[in-house]
């Protein structure tokens, strides 16, 4: 059985990003994008990402262009946009597909283990997903859903 600790994933800057290395950590998996209605989002992402940082909470952007490709930039400009309008820090990945027949594994995963609105396919960019220390449960959030409104959820699995 896989757990979330099993994948490696490309960061925007093109290093290896190891998940073993986020066993006893909270995550907060969230497939972004740049122009989007919901890309005000960066900045409720990045606000739980300063509040619960220290407090074992890790904040993973994936962009994915796959959403009336609203997010058509290069990695890097991707990545610019996002501190240079939303002051995030928290990590970003390369991008992605989350749907689909070349899905990011860890998407598969993800899907596989909860369902939405369309069952096992994300709907729509800012879909989130929060793991537990574990790796044990996940729950899944629909973009329509604001980061701050997950942070009771947050305090319950930190």
């Amino acid at each position: 059985m896989s757990r979330i600790y099993d994948y490696k994933a490309i960061m925007s800057n093109g290093q290896v990003l190891d998940f073993s290395q986020f066993r006893g950590k909270v995550l907060l998996i969230v497939n972004t994008a740049s122009k989007c209605g919901f890309t005000p989002q960066f900045a409720g992402l990045e606000e739980l990402n300063q509040k619960y940082k220290d407090k074992g909470l890790v904040v993973i952007g994936f962009p994915c262009n796959q959403f009336a490709h609203q997010d058509p930039g290069t990695d890097s400009e991707i990545s610019s946009f996002c501190q240079l309008n939303y002051g995030v820090t928290f990590l970003m990945m390369k991008k992605v597909d989350v749907n689909g027949e070349n899905a990011h594994p860890i998407f598969k995963y993800l899907t596989s283990e909860t369902r939405g609105f369309l069952g096992k396919k994300i709907k729509w960019n800012f879909t989130k997903f929060l793991i537990s220390r574990d790796g044990t449960k996940i729950k899944r959030y629909p973009p329509t859903k604001a980061p701050q409104k997950i942070e009771k959820d947050i305090e319950e699995m930190i």
